[in-house]
């Protein structure tokens, strides 16, 4: 039986990440997009991040957007994937999101874009950033939400089911963005704060979408998926469903993306803390009848 705890096979996410690496530019609309939505996130804080660290970089997509944002002076870009690592520039090292290489406190700022979905504990992940950071230092993250792909979840569980009678597991679980925060407070941040957001990409047909991807090396990677080859008749009648669910007056098929963005602080005393429970000097039946 699977270790209840290993949900993703990360020697997976590896391969495909390398395998990835190469052609990486030509399918990487949504990293980039994702990137740039956080770049302009992190021009919401009047204050300068010398240090910075990019879990989970890619081929450096969010460092070519940054570009000195956030008063960043020096900026560690980290990956799972060395040849994901070889198409970035600059200060690069390989490292597992699960078994970060760093001292504590080591970090202004910790940044992460679309990695962190990947994780098998990701309390424990969330625990160890944490702790990188300096305090009252900033942790600013994008990852894929539960109803990421829903679509395609649809379509290869009806077809799965029409062919072979049952289903395996095929798509990702991603985060609630109801529990991210949460996930947050447990791993000892403050001040969390979790926004949502969708990304719909068009595509001429599901087969497309699977190209792309895999071109991002997102390719199935749950530790109980199917070790051998899909069935052609599985994915055809998956793309059957596909397209008789969702697809629009012009035949093209959606695929919905929901990004969380994640912002949180290693606590500092500076910080605004709550008041003492029971330090309140306004009775609740007063503050309630003012809301009738």
């Amino acid at each position: 039986m699977q270790d209840p705890v290993t949900i993703f096979d990360r020697s997976a996410v590896r391969r495909h990440r390398d395998r990835a690496a190469a052609k990486l530019t030509d399918y990487d609309f949504l990293l980039r997009e994702v990137a740039d939505r956080l770049g302009d996130c992190l021009l919401d804080f009047k204050r300068g991040f010398p240090t910075a660290l990019d879990l989970g970089s890619h081929g450096g997509q969010l460092a070519r957007i940054l570009a000195g944002r956030g008063g960043i002076e020096w900026l560690l870009q980290s990956d799972l994937s060395p040849a994901m690592l070889a198409q970035a520039n600059g200060p690069r090292l390989a490292a597992d999101e699960e078994a970060l290489p760093f001292a504590d406190g080591r970090f202004d700022l910790i940044l992460s874009v679309l990695s962190l979905h990947w994780v098998n504990d990701l309390p424990g992940a969330l625990t160890q950033i944490r702790r990188a950071l300096k305090p009252d230092g900033l942790f600013l993250a994008a990852m894929l939400g539960g109803d990421t792909l829903e679509e395609l979840r649809q379509a290869l569980l009806g077809g799965e089911v029409e062919v072979r009678g049952g289903a395996s597991p095929r798509v990702s679980p991603f985060v609630d963005p109801h529990d991210a925060g949460a996930l947050l407070q447990r791993a000892g941040f403050a001040l969390p704060v979790v926004d949502t957001d969708r990304i719909v990409l068009s595509y001429t047909d599901p087969f497309a979408l699977l190209a792309e991807l895999r071109g991002l090396g997102e390719s199935n990677a749950i530790a109980a998926r199917q070790r051998n080859f899909t069935p052609r008749a599985v994915i055809e009648a998956g793309a059957r469903h596909y397209h008789q669910r969702h697809s629009g007056g012009d035949g093209r098929i959606p695929a919905t993306f929901q990004i969380i963005t994640l912002t949180a602080w290693a606590p500092h005393e500076s910080q605004q803390q709550p008041l003492p429970r029971g330090s309140g000097q306004v009775p609740l039946s007063d503050a309630l009848g003012k809301l009738r």
